[in-house]
């Protein structure tokens, strides 16, 4: 599922929220998350804290 390293913005968008509120989860839930693009292990991280975003794209 998970293929590419994507921007903040990205994940943000297929979840339909802002990057400040992603952030914001990411910093309550006190994932391992570095600064910049997130790597396939920080998507799989999310995806697993937050479930499957509704607006994900299948075929990236």
């Amino acid at each position: 599922m998970v293929q590419k390293a994507k921007t903040r913005q990205q994940v943000a968008d297929e979840y339909g929220i802002s990057v400040k509120t992603l952030s914001r989860w990411i910093r309550k839930r006190n994932l391992p998350i570095k600064n910049g693009l997130l790597t396939l292990i920080e998507q799989e991280i999310i995806y697993e804290a937050f479930g499957i975003p509704p607006h994900a794209n299948k075929s990236a």
